[in-house]
């Protein structure tokens, strides 16, 4: 599957679902961006089933703001609309699949008991 651009305006219908959804942020000027950006295509080629949504920062400054983005690349994974992972820096390809397959065995509800939990 090839990686899909995400905006404030797609954010919702993208993000919402049950879907697991990776999201990079990204800018054209960044090094670290531009070295992950291949890894990235690649593992998404390896997952139909998962959306691989990619958040250019200087053009959706909103939603990078709304995340806290003060480093990039930054990498989040969500799931079932939990945000399950959130990290800078540019992971190498088996980090990244070890994660996805991470995200994948999580129990939601069990999650969703945790984050309970931890708010009361």
């Amino acid at each position: 599957m090839a990686t899909v651009d995400l905006t404030k305006d797609t954010f919702d219908a993208t993000v919402g679902g049950g879907d697991l959804v990776l999201i990079d942020f990204w800018a054209s000027w960044c090094g670290p961006c531009r070295t992950f950006a291949p890894v990235y295509q690649r593992v998404s080629e390896r997952h139909p089933d998962v959306v691989f949504a990619k958040v250019d920062t200087e053009a959706e400054p909103e939603l990078a703001a709304a995340f806290e983005i003060t480093s990039i690349p930054t990498l989040m994974i969500v799931r079932e609309g939990v945000v399950l992972f959130g990290q800078p820096g540019a992971l190498p390809e088996t980090a990244l699949e070890d994660l996805i397959s991470q995200a994948r065995g999580l129990d939601m509800d069990e999650v969703r008991r945790e984050l309970a939990s931890r708010s009361a």
